[in-house]
């Protein structure tokens, strides 16, 4: 990617210019699935500014406490000037670099901290003092601590007594929303028709670093087997690094965890009993680092007439390359390392259009804001949203609707979210009835049906008037969500 160019994050960038009229330095917390994007957005933030960045070493058997002060020290070294600088303690590092950060406008950022400092338990506290007696000082200092790993982040930071009240921002980045993703790919000069846009974010899921490397000149087609279906493809082993650098030990249990909700979302109690582990605190530990992870998303149902959260809730793998990879290249991934991938992936792998189907609904659910614009509804008006789920009991069927909206007006926006490569035919309004039908609707209350598909209807659907909106996937590719 060029080095000037910047597509999104414009919320972020303006929390972050907002702690610039203070009087007083700031302490920021960025946190963020890897390949977000979080180091880059605070690099663009600090253009114009004296910009100070320092890195830990990835976690490996071989990483020391020694190790993680002696890069800091060279990068302080390189940016600074000095020389020799003592590595024996962080509270003297940190000393040192308070000393040079004391007057002017200094954006400092300390990256993948939880490297940095995962080796020495004193470290946060050292931190902690240095910041109450050293780097506050200067009134224009921007500090900010950034990380992939927001378990560690959330633990050590965010919930530790040590840093309360002294955090003036707390960022988390999710990925992309369609707009940028539509933007940043014309950016790469990669011209795509809206299904391949699609068939990209598929794999991508909105993620900057993978977006980057989509190359212009090939097909949507082409660029995935580049990426994912080539051994030296950069999301054919992008999993493994992912697991390996955020879970290390315990990468094996949050793996199968993935792989089991990759086939579907699931409850506490029939995920625990796919997994054969027990209804622990322990498994509620594993899903909540998932979720602070950005991988898995917890979809709770709630109460119609009290928009009050229910306790019934689903798990579901929200992160789009996960899947992809679990459910597509894995299983392919011996045939990938005996030879390169050829041939066309929509036509050549089995069950892609059931994946497709997920993919197309988490899209959907991450940038549910442009369903909101393109229903006419606002934000203030909405009490509760969600895939809501009503379980089966004696006296009522079950059912799923893919995402229910419930204004403060009783009226509810039931969305099938459909995904197919043909046009959609009548069939799809069978489907609708069928879910509304055992649907419990209170009284008082309104449900208008909402289709929102990818490759066109059929004008026997459309002439249906059954569902009172028909969303297309095209224009909210480039529409602003904003």
């Amino acid at each position: 990617m060029a080095e000037d160019l910047f597509i999104g994050r414009k919320r972020e960038l303006e929390s972050l210019s907002s702690l610039l009229g203070k009087q007083s330095a700031s302490l920021v917390v960025l946190k963020g699935r890897r390949r977000i994007g979080k180091s880059r957005l605070i690099e663009e933030f600090a253009k114009g500014k004296r910009f100070l960045k320092f890195a830990g070493i990835p976690i490996a058997t071989s990483t020391t406490a020694q190790s993680e002060r002696d890069l800091f020290a060279q990068q302080m070294e390189q940016q600074l000037g000095l020389k020799n600088i003592p590595t024996e303690d962080w509270g003297s590092l940190f000393s040192l670099l308070a000393k040079h950060t004391q007057k002017g406008r200094i954006v400092l950022l300390f990256d993948e901290i939880s490297w940095m400092g995962s080796k020495d338990p004193l470290f946060l506290g050292k931190l902690k003092n240095a910041w109450d007696l050293e780097f506050k000082k200067n009134p224009q200092l921007l500090f900010v601590l950034c990380g992939s790993v927001s378990i560690w982040i959330e633990k050590n930071i965010i919930s530790s007594t040590a840093f309360f009240g002294r955090i003036s921002l707390f960022l988390q980045l999710d990925p992309l929303p369609l707009d940028a993703c539509h933007q940043f790919l014309l950016s790469r000069k990669f011209h795509h028709s809206p299904y391949e846009g699609f068939q990209v974010l598929s794999v991508t899921g909105g993620i900057p670093w993978y977006l980057e490397h989509i190359q212009s000149g090939y097909s949507a087609n082409d660029n995935i087997v580049n990426l994912c279906f080539r051994k030296e493809g950069i999301l054919f082993n992008e999993f493994d690094r992912i697991f390996n650098d955020l879970f290390e030990t315990r990468g094996s249990i949050y793996r199968s965890i993935v792989e089991t909700l990759a086939e579907g979302a699931l409850e506490f109690k029939a995920l625990c009993k796919a997994l054969k582990y027990p209804e622990s605190g322990t498994m509620s530990e594993y899903l909540e680092d998932l979720i602070l992870s950005g991988f898995i998303t917890r979809d709770y149902t709630w109460s119609l007439k009290s928009h009050r959260p229910g306790k019934f809730s689903h798990f579901r793998l929200s992160d789009n390359y996960i899947r992809f990879y679990l459910k597509i290249i894995a299983p392919s991934r011996d045939r990938i390392l005996r030879a390169p991938f050829i041939g066309k992936i929509t036509e050549s792998l089995p069950g892609w259009n059931t994946l497709m189907g997920f993919q197309f609904e988490n899209l959907i659910l991450a940038n549910r804001k442009a369903i909101w614009k393109k229903l006419g509804i606002r934000s203030e008006d909405i009490v509760a949203d969600n895939p809501y789920f009503q379980k089966k009991s004696k006296t009522k069927n079950g059912c799923q609707i893919d995402y229910l909206i419930q204004t403060r007006y009783n009226t509810l926006f039931a969305c099938e979210i459909k995904f197919s490569k043909n046009i959609l035919q009548i069939e799809v309004v069978k489907e609708m009835k069928q879910k509304l039908e055992a649907f419990i609707l209170p009284k008082r209350f309104s449900c208008w049906p909402v289709l929102v598909h990818i490759n066109g209807v059929s004008e026997a659907l459309e002439d249906s008037g059954y569902f009172s909106s028909i969303i297309d996937f095209t224009p909210l590719l480039t529409e602003a969500q904003e």
